[in-house]
């Protein structure tokens, strides 16, 4: 009786404190209400407005021009966050979303994040993850009116937290102009913006500015270069990767005039090196040579950066087009391009294969048991106790629920381009995208993530198809089919060149000498760390660190210069330089496999000892 009495007292209370507020002539009404209150109920308004709501919900609805990027890796969350965007509903009129998303990659489940101060509607928008500070960019965009006969280009800067979910828009004096289809990468504590354009109606600007906005001061400045200084032709939808002395930028698309005066769409296949310095003020841009194995020009595949290299998928080329007609060729391939050696690699997906076999190898384990027990006393961690550790940080999921599997196909996603693509630990996850057939296009309604490492499928985590697509692919597949016969022809005379007369039907994989000339033979980059232990051919990531792991320790320890850092940091800091150089020559030591399968198959992988002195051969 008593609870029931106290309930509609304070329920009386609260009554009495609104009816007080919206009163207007109410002086006396306040004077019987404690200041308290008041003020107590202005304070519950305000959350309640100011509240980021979160809820479980089905995925998004199919969009184009949308971002997707990853979560910070410090939150613990396996997480992607997609917003914006733009469809054309059915009666053909645009419609723009600011709708924000995550998507957990473990659970497979999305949730919908809703919040007062979210951003207006918009797409062809950019987004940015710092690495080291968390903090999430996004910047610009566009909107148009339903039937799209005008557009208008936001120049507004917001962030975003990774953790709570919230929204900050930041009231800069001095930031970039107007814009979409610009695009954000990191260096240091700075995010980029290169380039973008403006629809004016009567005209489209192409832009090729350069700016840069620091995570500390959450400003943003402008990078300006001499007038006669070389840069990049102005263009949008390029791609922009960081790199440890600035970035690089690769392809793009913009509207020049021809020699009859006339404006036409130019395809960029360029690439340009920016060097930079931490006085922004030595700004210089120097063009890079063209990489042999390069992609076919496209537009609409903007790389992502992964382990110091950028993933490509996707695009498209318009073969033929008039004022009447637009033939157009779609890709749904996809390349590394290694930043630092400026090469290119097509992705090629294959079946998983069987484990290697490894011989006993006393000896090396006995040479270096003394350095191993002397790390495992510095250390006093074992190998799986770590590994078990980043697996349960990693795996930490706020569902409570278990891993979702999704079928794995070998076929690559329809052709597409405008996918909107981002990297999580390893996989790269394509969204959606654009295909056409004839003067019909189609806004494409599926997801797939790719092991990068493994690249043994595509996991399929939804595909919807529309009826008319399926009743257009044969016309279009034997197109392609057509195109990429011929590719093929050109890459197997390339490859019939450079492969091996006879391939042995047992692979030795001993010593870093026998590698280096097996990579020399194949026309493999030059080793840029030849002092670094070298993945073998068919060796993963794990067996790479189990194999060389003391000497990564070792030379963690030698180059320490933090004294406070304990034995489990030291360990970590040997695994991500193993993993770097892993990652730093994978491209290479798969096309040595590839060579070696294609030149007649292998019979069995056999690991021995690695010996002293000069080679076998």
């Amino acid at each position: 009786m008593a609870k029931k009495k106290d309930k509609n007292s304070a329920s009386k209370k609260a009554s009495k404190v609104e009816k007080a507020l919206k009163s207007q002539a109410g002086e006396d009404e306040l004077d019987d209400v404690d200041i308290d209150d008041i003020l107590e109920q202005y304070a519950r308004e305000q959350a309640n407005f100011i509240a980021v709501k979160v809820e479980k919900c089905s995925r998004p609805s199919k969009r184009l021009n949308a971002t997707l990027i990853p979560s910070p890796a410090f939150h613990g969350r396996k997480e992607l966050f997609l917003f914006g965007g733009e469809s054309v509903n059915s009666t053909g009129l645009s419609e723009f979303y600011n709708d924000l998303f995550a998507y957990n990659v473990d659970t497979d489940v999305w949730r919908k994040i809703t919040s007062p101060n979210s951003p207006l509607p918009r797409s062809g928008h950019a987004m940015c993850l710092h690495p080291t500070t968390g903090v999430i960019l996004m910047f610009g965009g566009e909107f148009s009116s339903p039937k799209q006969n005008t557009f208008y280009h936001y120049g507004d800067t917001w962030l975003l937290d990774g953790d709570t979910r919230e929204w900050t828009k930041l009231e800069l004096k001095k930031g970039p102009s107007a814009r979409s289809g610009h695009r954000l990468t990191s260096w240091k504590n700075y995010i980029l913006l290169h380039g973008g354009f403006r629809d004016l109606a009567a005209s489209t600007t192409y832009l090729n500015d350069l700016w840069a906005f620091d995570v500390t001061t959450y400003k943003w400045t402008q990078l300006e270069l001499p007038t006669s200084a070389m840069k990049p032709d102005a263009r949008s939808g390029h791609s922009f990767l960081p790199t440890e002395d600035g970035a690089v930028v690769w392809g793009g698309y913009s509207k020049v005039k021809n020699s009859q005066k006339k404006i036409v769409g130019k395809v960029h296949t360029d690439c340009w090196n920016l060097k930079l310095t931490p006085d922004l003020s030595t700004v210089r841009w120097e063009r890079r040579r063209k990489s042999a194995w390069a992609p076919s020009p496209r537009v609409g595949c903007s790389m992502m950066f992964h382990k110091g290299r950028g993933v490509l998928f996707g695009g498209v080329y318009d073969t033929d087009e008039t004022e009447e007609t637009l033939e157009s060729v779609f890709y749904n391939d996809v390349y590394a391009y290694q930043i630092a050696s400026n090469k290119w690699f097509p992705l090629v997906l294959r079946p998983p294969r069987k484990r290697p076999q490894t011989a006993p190898d006393d000896k090396v384990k006995s040479k270096g048991n003394d350095l191993a027990e002397n790390l495992a006393r510095l250390l006093n961690e074992p190998e799986e106790e770590m590994q078990a550790e980043e697996d349960d940080s990693s795996d930490e999921s706020e569902d409570g629920d278990g891993k979702v599997e999704h079928p794995i196909t070998l076929t690559l996603p329809h052709p597409r381009f405008n996918a909107a693509t981002a990297v999580l630990q390893d996989s790269l996850y394509i969204y959606g995208g654009v295909w056409e057939s004839g003067d019909k296009e189609f806004t494409l309604d599926s997801m797939y993530a790719i092991d990068l490492g493994k690249l043994d499928g595509v996991k399929v985590i939804w595909e919807s198809f529309n009826i008319e697509i399926a009743d257009v692919e044969d016309e279009s597949d034997d197109d392609e089919g057509d195109y990429d016969d011929d590719e093929e022809d050109n890459e197997s005379e390339d490859e019939e060149m450079e492969s091996k007369d006879d391939a042995p039907e047992e692979i030795v994989i001993d010593e870093t000498e026998e590698l280096a000339e097996s990579a020399s033979a194949l026309s493999i980059s030059p080793d840029p760390r030849p002092h670094l232990p070298h993945p073998r051919p068919f060796e993963n990531l794990r067996a790479f660190y189990a194999r060389t792991g003391n000497l990564f320790t070792e030379w963690a320890i030698s180059n320490n210069k933090d004294i406070t850092k304990r034995g489990k940091d030291l360990k970590r800091d040997a695994f991500d330089l193993c993993e770097d150089r892993w990652w730093e020559r994978y491209e290479e030591i798969r096309a040595l496999e590839d060579q070696y399968e294609e030149a007649g198959g292998i019979g069995e992988i056999v690991e021995r000892e690695v010996k002293t002195g000069k080679s076998r051969r």
